[in-house]
């Protein structure tokens, strides 16, 4: 295998890796304002590019998150087409996610403690 190919696999595995570790917690920030369907969320979290994930992906992450209580969901009627399901954080999500908001300072900073060079060397 040519190095400049094992970069480029990992350069896509490790966005990939990284998303799937955090994404419904991203998905639970973005309801803490408010109801959104499935559609409205793909596209918020895809105006982040490495964000950027499938209806293959949210809308099972989405039943995931009901089952376990963190998000309830209502249909509403759509001004086009069929009712649409909006999923809403619930009081368990909330806490869910203040733990997360809690912890991810501290886990980034632990990664950024050992991805930091402590010479300061660059090259």
């Amino acid at each position: 295998m040519v190095p400049g190919n094992a970069m480029n696999e990992a350069g896509g595995r490790v966005p990939s890796q990284l998303r799937k570790g955090v994404l419904e917690y991203c998905v639970l920030a973005l309801l803490r304002d408010g109801p959104k369907y499935g559609v409205e969320l793909l596209a918020e979290l895809s105006s982040v590019s490495v964000m950027t994930t499938s209806q293959g992906t949210i809308y099972p992450l989405l039943s995931r998150l009901r089952r376990e209580g963190l998000v309830d969901t209502e249909l509403r009627e759509s001004p086009s087409g069929p009712p649409r399901r909006y999923y809403a954080l619930t009081a368990l999500g909330r806490t869910a996610l203040a733990e997360f908001a809690g912890a991810w300072p501290h886990f980034r900073n632990a990664v950024d403690h050992f991805l930091n060079d402590p010479q300061g060397d660059t090259t």
